[in-house]
């Protein structure tokens, strides 16, 4: 019997056919006329009214053999065989479903009665179902759903109906429409919806329920526009094409009428359009930026002032995008030699033009866009534009004036050169303004001309300013020439007839040198000159500065030690005659230590001072004849002398 109804359909109206899963509209279809989606909220909702179900209402979220809920999401249901739905079919997380746990026996678990329709109108029924069993649950072999569609007369005559046949399990939430297609007989405008389980009772055969939806059905309508392929066109405020529209509509109405409509709020409002009752819609765009949206409207004599009885189209959009707003800047005020940086945003691409043939564009940039030019000079100054392009297109423009000022030329004077505590006077030209680093030893930093006292050599920079604040530098260095120190150096022993160098020093090499008296000096203008004086003497150092600066003197004084006479010999045996051992001007060196050994190296005299010369005995007798061996300390710094002496008898 459904074969041949469907033959029968497919006959008087061409814009149907029959899918997988439903036999649903395909020629266009009008706005919902009703649109049953079980509300949205917190877990539970409301029951349905009681003339809606047989089932039994429970307010937890895994209802029993013929119960049902109605809740926004479900998970571990009966040990975890349901599938978990995280949202209903919309993706809505507080969108409410029907959760039905079918009953035992076959029966109805939906009526409704639907009001509101047009008589002698063909609509499509559709509803969103899913199998919520696992496919791992009773053991593989869960009861699939098996729902039988039916639309009838208020009087129960059947007019259409549809069998999902039986409901796949996919152990997840799959959602699928199914649905059918039927015409309300002349002068009925309401309907019953029945929705039946077919399927055996058992384990299993539950399912969830979803957005069901009656819509006006109709030929195919197909709206175009001449502006683009596509079916949303995108043009910049402002834009003066003009918009062309075109409908096609397939057969199906005896007397089909029309009437364009638009949206501004993305559909879910429409509104006529005075006067455009063809299938071709030609207009200016807005010129408001914003989604505007289009479609046609077709129904069936005077139907198409009926929303409840007329289809439309697919929709067509225009959006009208605002030009960008670019914002131009440039780091003003410049100087000569520094760095252009022209700034942009508001767009995605800039393109930049200037003097003397400047170009530079940024394409898919940040915002802001900088560009960058060096080495600024008064060839690059005058007015730059910027063209921004926005994402969607369009364009605008912008400028900026661009100043680069002149740098002031530095003057710091010639280097300077003075004495250690004298004070001298820089001085600086070329601007408006100064600053003087480092300030270390200045009257004022801050003044073209102060006043320099430095202990030290020191080379000042000062920075030059004009009245665009521009700069520049130069440098003087002020040289200081300390005042002269003579260092003689340290005092000098010496023994008679042996000569030393003077260990003269000065602090600055800008000087003349000196040496008095000049008795006994190799050279008196060599700071370290060697002397053989032959008795004591003192000797002045004189440093002259070379630039004025001043005269230092020091002195130095020379020890000269009288030369001593050691005998290598003596005979003490009483002829009177070399009968001691006579060290010539030993005495002179009164702190003197004499020691002597013999060959044992035992002592055999020892003496501090030489009042007494040595005569050949240890303790009042007479050495053996033979060598002996002496060491004198002559206590004055000089090294300590040593040798051998024969004693002869």
């Amino acid at each position: 019997m459904r074969a041949r109804r469907f033959v029968f359909f497919i006959i008087f109206f061409p814009f149907f056919s029959s899918l997988t899963n439903a036999q649903l509209c395909s020629g266009s279809l009008g706005d919902p006329v009703v649109h049953l989606t079980f509300g949205a909220g917190n877990n539970p909702g409301a029951p349905l009214p009681g003339t809606t179900t047989t089932y039994q209402y429970v307010s937890g979220g895994c209802p029993n053999d013929g119960q049902y809920t109605i809740v926004n999401s479900t998970a571990n249901c009966f040990g975890n065989t349901w599938i978990t739905i995280p949202y209903d079919h919309t993706g809505d997380p507080n969108g409410y479903f029907m959760l039905v746990n079918a009953s035992i026996e076959a029966q109805d678990f939906y009526i409704d009665t639907i009001k509101g329709l047009c008589a002698g109108t063909t609509y499509e029924f559709a509803a969103w179902i899913v199998n919520i069993l696992k496919t791992d649950a009773c053991n593989g072999t869960g009861i699939e759903p098996d729902l039988t569609f039916n639309i009838e007369k208020t009087d129960g005559t059947v007019l259409s109906n549809y069998t999902s046949g039986f409901i796949k399990a996919t152990g997840f939430a799959s959602w699928r429409q199914y649905g059918l297609y039927f015409t309300t007989p002349p002068n009925e405008t309401n309907v019953v919806l029945r929705i039946r389980n077919d399927a055996p009772g058992g384990c299993g055969n539950d399912l969830a329920l979803d957005d069901i939806t009656f819509r006006p059905c109709g030929p195919l309508v197909l709206a175009s526009s001449a502006n683009s392929i596509s079916d949303t066109i995108s043009l910049c405020e402002y834009d003066n094409t003009t918009l062309t529209f075109n409908a096609s509509v397939s057969a199906g109405y005896n007397n089909p009428l029309y009437q364009w409509q638009f949206s501004v709020d993305n559909g879910n409002t429409w509104a006529d359009i005075p006067g455009q009752t063809t299938t071709t819609l030609v207009r200016a765009p807005a010129s408001t930026p914003g989604v505007y949206r289009y479609r046609l409207n077709v129904g069936d004599g005077n139907n198409i002032n009926l929303p409840s009885c007329r289809v439309s189209s697919n929709v067509l959009t225009v959006m009208v995008n605002p030009k960008p707003v670019p914002v131009a800047s440039v780091n003003n005020p410049l100087c000569n030699d520094s760095t252009i940086s022209l700034s942009a945003s508001g767009g995605g691409n800039y393109m930049w033009s200037g003097p003397g043939n400047f170009a530079d564009t940024i394409l898919s940039g940040s915002s802001p866009a900088s560009v960058n030019i060096s080495h600024a000079s008064s060839d690059n100054n005058g007015k730059y534009y910027v063209t921004v392009t926005s994402t969607a297109g369009c364009v605008n423009k912008d400028s900026v004036t661009v100043i680069v000022n002149p740098n002031p030329v530095a003057t710091a004077g010639n280097d300077i050169t003075l004495c250690k505590g004298s004070t001298t006077t820089l001085t600086a030209s070329g601007g408006t303004s100064y600053i003087w680093s480092p300030s270390i030893a200045l009257s004022a930093n801050n003044i073209a001309n102060p006043q320099a006292d430095p202990d030290t050599t020191v080379t000042y920079i000062v920075t030059v300013y004009n009245q665009y604040q521009c700069s520049d530098t130069a440098s003087v260095t002020v040289n200081v020439i300390p005042t002269p120190v003579a260092n003689a150096g340290p005092d000098k022993k010496i023994m008679e007839g042996q000569s030393v160098t003077l260990e003269g020093s000065v602090n600055t090499p800008d000087v003349t040198i000196s040496w008095t008296p000049v008795n006994f000096i190799d050279n008196p203008a060599s700071l370290q000159p060697t002397v053989t004086p032959q008795s004591d003497i003192t000797y002045t150092l004189k440093v002259t500065s070379t630039v004025g600066c001043g005269v230092s003197t020091d002195n130095v004084f020379i020890r000269v030690f009288e030369k001593i006479t050691i005998p290598n010999a003596f005979s003490p045996n009483g002829d009177g005659i070399n009968d001691v051992w006579n060290i010539k001007n030993l005495i002179t060196y009164p702190e003197a230590e004499i020691e002597v050994f013999n060959r044992y190296g035992q002592p055999v005299f020892h003496s501090s001072g030489y009042n007494k010369p040595w005569d050949g005995t240890l303790n009042g007798k007479s050495v053996p004849s033979g060598t002996y061996y002496y060491i004198i300390d002559l206590k004055n710094d000089f090294p300590k002398l040593s040798g051998s002496v024969f004693v002869v008898r």
